[in-house]
């Protein structure tokens, strides 16, 4: 334990001028990926990326066969011209022929792929001086970053930055209505192109971190996990950003603490953890409180449902019953016992009913709610029957689901629409609300 402090003291002196390269270059891929990756993402392309990703080897090779050089900018102009031209084929076939936008994307990274490893295969076998270890773009080799690579990363990284700043309010409205877009004048064909552009150059710098095969991964799934915690696009872009920022400082620890431990694929893993996160925890979309959301509003209609049941059962006897039972209410109610004994103790907590024995009865506020929703419940049959037309059987089942979430304004419309209506198409009197009953009185 003391020496894994130890190591992660030392990785943070960032001393080590190597982990400083790997660090800030690690930190600007994700997030510069992350805020390019918003827009892919949000115009439903998310195969793009991963496409171009692999259109972008075969650019890499070409440019080492006829240069003979490793120069990361040369590399990166192979990499930016084979994907401008895969990006550009794909959009034909997608236009011009009757080819989805899927299929001709897969069939652009297949070619492309296969024809980067055929020539990928041949320099192997030729004579040419220093191709050792250029097959390692296909996985990415970010050990062997340095200095060049990463002033290269952030140069790149500041342009995309800055393109988003400048482009910002126009790719939203590219990315949200185009339509509209359009017919305010903007001119929507070179916002896609920069856009485009921007995704290629996004590609193309993670090619030596990630490699091909991941770097898809690192546009779409800060992205993706973003998108789980806000509706407003900039914070979106901030949530990515930081999200693909994080995950490469956590795989560059991760590679320093254990040095058989590739960055590329380990920053995969991280930003995919925190999607899992977000999938699960996100206030608003996550699934487990999505799920725990529906269970409590389950709870509450299973309650409502209950106080509705008893109200009725009581108001269909004209002598004053000493209470209601359980297989009363399971009699009009279908739910299981075990249901219907949670939902009494709940509604007992609250103080909405009491109990004698096997008899219960309503307090004072429990009968109150209770009248209310067999109101709301009732106005809304006579609406459905009155104003729809429909039949008097067939009012029940909608008057059941709408009854818990009509509040006083739709009870007030439906009171005007209905002219003061007193009983429902069953013939039912409809209670009359607490204050109408005071003034009445």
């Amino acid at each position: 334990m003391t020496g894994m402090i130890q190591e992660l003291a030392n990785f943070w002196s960032l001393s080590d001028r190597n982990v400083l390269w790997v660090l800030l270059g690690a930190a600007l891929l994700g997030l510069s990926n992350g805020i390019i990756g918003c827009f892919a993402f949000l115009q439903r392309k998310s195969l793009i990326g991963d496409a171009l990703a692999h259109a972008a080897l075969p650019g890499v090779v070409f440019m080492f066969y006829f240069t003979h050089s490793r120069d990361p900018w040369l590399l990166l102009a192979g990499a930016g011209l084979s994907c401008i031209v895969a990006h550009v084929c794909s959009e034909y076939l997608i236009r011009r022929t009757k080819i989805k936008e899927d299929s001709a994307l897969a069939i652009i990274l297949s070619l492309s792929f296969a024809l980067g490893v055929f020539m990928l295969s041949m320099i192997q076998k030729l004579p040419i001086p220093n191709q050792a270890g250029l097959d390692k773009i296909l996985f990415g080799q970010a050990a062997a970053m340095n200095s060049a690579d990463v002033k290269l990363l952030a140069i790149s990284s500041c342009i995309l930055v800055l393109l988003t700043l400048l482009c910002f309010r126009s790719w939203r409205l590219l990315v949200f209505d185009p339509v509209y877009a359009t017919s305010i004048g903007l001119p929507v064909r070179w916002l896609q192109g920069a856009l485009s552009a921007a995704l290629v150059l996004a590609v193309v710098i993670g090619l030596q971190l990630a490699g091909v095969v991941l770097v898809a991964a690192l546009i779409l799934t800060p992205a993706a996990a973003a998108r789980y915690w806000t509706n407003k696009l900039g914070t979106m872009l901030i949530l990515a950003g930081m999200f693909g920022a994080l995950s490469g400082v956590f795989a560059t620890q991760v590679s320093y603490l254990a040095p058989r431990m590739p960055t590329g694929p380990w920053m995969v893993m991280a930003v995919t953890a925190i999607f899992a996160v977000s999938l699960l925890f996100a206030p608003s979309r996550g699934l487990l409180i999505r799920a725990l959301r529906r269970h409590r509003q389950q709870l509450r209609i299973n309650e409502e449902n209950v106080l509705r049941t008893m109200y009725k059962l009581l108001e269909q006897h004209r002598s004053p019953l000493p209470g209601l039972d359980s297989a009363q209410i399971l009699s009009f109610r279908s739910m299981l016992p075990q249901q219907l004994e949670l939902v009494l103790k709940r509604l007992k907590r609250r103080s909405e009913i009491v109990q004698d024995g096997a008899l219960i009865n309503f307090t004072s506020s429990g009968y109150q709610h209770a009248r209310a929703l067999t109101r709301r419940h009732r106005l809304w049959e006579a609406y459905l029957a009155e104003r729809l037309g429909l039949a008097a059987d067939h009012v029940h089942r909608d008057a059941e689901e709408i009854e818990h979430i009509l509040g006083p304004d739709l009870e007030a419309a439906l009171l005007d629409e209905l002219e003061q209506s007193t009983s429902d198409p069953h013939g039912r009197s409809i209670p009359r609300s607490i204050s109408k009953e005071h003034e009445h009185e």
